[in-house]
């Protein structure tokens, strides 16, 4: 993640989580996501590469997460929720002990980092044998990653070309300008050349963005449809 990131970020914590809590429907469908990916989490030990403000986290007990985050703004929220802040910054700079955590995931920040491929090596030497490496992301070939890719080229949702196609509230597009976006496939094959083998995929946002905050939706199996999908990569 960047400086020019980090400050975006600065800015818009509160426009972040009131962004969500106004899509209240999308955002229960990610938690419903995030709550199955990593499952059972008592007694194990986590950690969440950029963590934003903690407000999933604030949905489960959080009291063994550790985060990492860029953004003081976001990072002193999510303190107040629970979530143990080991370092303000970027993963890059931080040193990470090696075979300590059983799951370690990036929930929305791999689309905020240019070159996965060391971020993600990092962070499979510090899990555990068998632990777990979970990415959650909007994909870039999505119907989201299209939108927001087309707010950020033509700097404004505003648009007689996306009139009548966007939601009512889309997610802010200074945060959306500011993400970098990676595809599925992408990130699948720098973890199989990281040596990964062992694979499973989650999804949700299956419906168009239009639709998506009319009702929660299930989480499904696969990651070809999703507007929201989790890789879970298995050390």
């Amino acid at each position: 993640m960047s400086n020019e990131t980090k400050q975006k970020f600065d800015g818009y914590a509160n426009q972040y989580d009131e962004w969500f809590m106004v899509n209240d429907k999308l955002f229960t469908s990610e938690l419903k996501l995030f709550q199955k990916v990593l499952g059972d989490i008592s007694g194990k030990r986590l950690l969440s590469v950029g963590c934003g403000s903690g407000l999933f986290e604030s949905y489960i007990d959080c009291s063994g997460i550790e985060g990492i985050e860029p953004s003081e703004d976001m990072g002193k929220i999510a303190e107040k929720r629970g979530v143990n802040i080991i370092k303000y910054g970027v993963i890059e700079d931080v040193e990470l002990p090696e075979n300590t955590y059983d799951i370690i995931y990036f929930n929305g920040s791999s689309s905020y980092m240019e070159d996965l491929a060391p971020v993600y090596e990092k962070s499979l030497k510090a899990l555990k044998e068998n632990g777990k490496l979970i990415l959650l992301d909007v994909p870039k070939e999505s119907a989201f990653g299209f939108m927001y890719l087309l707010g950020k080229s033509l700097n404004t949702y505003d648009h007689e070309y996306l009139r009548g196609a966007m939601p009512a509230l889309p997610y802010p597009l200074a945060l959306a300008s500011s993400g970098v976006w990676h595809t599925t496939e992408e990130k699948i094959n720098i973890l199989k050349n990281l040596g990964i083998q062992k694979f499973s995929y989650y999804q949700t946002l299956v419906k168009n963005p239009l639709y998506t905050n009319e009702e929660v939706e299930e989480v499904v199996e696969g990651y070809q449809s999703g507007g929201y999908v989790a890789i879970i990569a298995e050390k």
